[in-house]
């Protein structure tokens, strides 16, 4: 395993006249011997780009990229130890699936009993014990992407695993299955694994550190409660939650209270907030019913109640802006037209300027 630093930018053009013209702008990074990242954000954002950088595939234009300290920025992919697993299967379908998950081993001539070994093993966290004399062709989709998996797993000496969405073409039941077991054989096997995807629930259930990227920068790095509960963007804050963070438009006053559109919300304990405008924001799992009595309550319009298994869904317009918010699945929901109340300001609500979160 390795210890992986990556200060860098990256452009595909020849010219670059803009921030627009970077697919990774200017980044500090360092990726932890043996620890499990996610790379989280929507397509075209820089994640693919950068785990190609990391394995090679890709130099980056402008900055380094070392491993345990050695400058590897201009290192073709085979001197850089890693093992890549992408989108869709990359296996040899005339080799049964032992052949498979050995070859990375056989070619760097690993004697046979290490082989056996090293292969039973990852077989055997996979599910794939039983299929190991079958003939790879003949596997669904998902069990050759198991394979892929495996193939990725089996080095015991790589500097890091690398994962590019990996699960696309699995099965929605076999993907939970797959994100319990690569977390157990990260924990069994120490090994340093960065892991690319669009969904967040595979970032969350997978990682021990999750970075969200947008537009080509990492917006915020940290644990999935980290992410949830104190988004430091209003990027993460939407982009982070099912559904995400309900933002709306208030402003600070010079006495600390907070207005929404003409109405006076209350001010927040223990934080002083800059006088001017701010974007409040708080999470449907925080956001509550209230009193028309309580000091603060803000009166919303329901347009719309959803039952999602375990809670309701409630949306609600406050003038223009609609928020959502979760009641207990037994609630006695109000109907869609009634006004209700809300309470805005709590001890989960954050606060941000210029999409940053104020401290």
């Amino acid at each position: 395993m390795a210890r992986i630093e990556l200060k860098l930018a990256h452009s595909y053009a020849r010219t670059v006249r803009s921030d627009a013209d970077y697919a990774l702008l200017p980044l500090d990074i360092t990726f932890e011997d043996g620890g499990a990242y996610a790379l989280l954000g929507p397509s075209g954002c820089g994640k693919t780009t950068m785990l190609n950088i990391i394995s090679g595939l890709v130099t980056a234009s402008h900055g380094t990229v070392h491993f345990d300290g050695e400058d590897r920025t201009h290192a073709p992919p085979q001197e850089r130890n890693i093992a890549q697993v992408f989108q869709f299967p990359v296996i040899y379908d005339t080799m049964t699936v032992g052949e498979n998950l050995a070859f990375p081993l056989r070619n760097r001539e690993v004697p046979a009993a290490q082989i056996q070994e090293r292969v039973g093993r990852i077989a055997e966290m996979l599910d794939l014990s039983a299929q190991l004399d079958q003939r790879a062709a003949n596997l669904a989709a998902d069990a050759k992407q198991k394979i892929s998996l495996g193939r990725g797993l089996v080095r015991p000496d790589v500097s890091a695993v690398l994962f590019d969405e990996p699960l696309t073409v699995i099965d929605p039941h076999l993907k939970w299955e797959l994100r319990r077991k690569l977390k157990q054989i990260h924990h069994e096997l120490g090994m340093t694994l960065i892991y690319v995807t669009h969904d967040q629930v595979e970032a969350m259930t997978f990682a021990d550190q999750v970075l969200v990227m947008a537009r080509g920068r990492v917006v915020q790095q940290g644990t999935p409660a980290d992410l949830f509960e104190r988004p430091r963007h209003t990027f993460v804050g939407h982009f982070i939650g099912s559904p995400g963070m309900n933002l709306l438009p208030v402003e600070a006053r010079d006495d600390g209270m907070l207005w929404l559109g003409g109405q006076r919300i209350g001010r927040p304990e223990s934080l002083a907030l800059p006088p001017g405008p701010l974007t409040l924001g708080i999470r449907p799992e925080y956001l509550r019913l209230t009193h028309d009595s309580e000091a603060g309550a803000v009166p919303a319009t329901v347009v719309q109640v959803r039952h999602v298994g375990t809670s309701q869904l409630l949306g609600a317009r406050i003038g223009e802006r609609q928020v959502k918010l979760h009641l207990p699945a037994d609630a006695e929901p109000p109907a869609e037209g009634d006004v209700v109340h809300l309470a805005l300001i709590g001890p989960h609500t954050r606060y941000y300027r210029n999409e940053e979160l104020v401290a």
